[in-house]
């Protein structure tokens, strides 16, 4: 697997939230949180740093210089959102954001090591 390919599909598993960045109505269909409530700001600005990991991502895709950060960006997204996912019990509304991010843990798995390898 190249390390190409495993950064976009790392870049891929933040691209739907930070859509919601640009398209802030995603927050209401993803969460369901109405736009009338104070968390839809808090969830609109956790959308611009999915879009910073997303942009890290892909960047590590192309310049290996930033791989090593890339690699920490996301391993933090991803790991700590299954860490508080397990500790309030594996609510079953989000489930498949769990799941998406344990498989995503693959190919960063593989493009961190190599990253750091070299």
């Amino acid at each position: 697997m190249s390390q190409l390919i495993c950064w976009l599909l790392v870049g891929l598993v933040h691209l739907i939230p930070a859509l919601a960045l640009f398209r802030p109505a995603l927050i209401t269909r993803l969460y369901g949180i109405a736009s009338d409530s104070p968390l839809f700001l808090l969830m609109h600005h956790r959308a611009a740093l999915f879009f910073a990991v997303l942009v890290a991502c892909v960047w590590a895709a192309f310049d290996p210089g930033g791989r090593k950060l890339a690699t920490l960006l996301a391993a933090i997204s991803m790991l700590s959102f299954l860490f508080l996912y397990q500790s309030y019990g594996r609510p079953a509304a989000l489930g498949t954001i769990a799941l998406v991010d344990l498989i995503g843990l693959v190919p960063l798995a593989w493009a961190g090591w190599h990253a750091f390898q070299q």
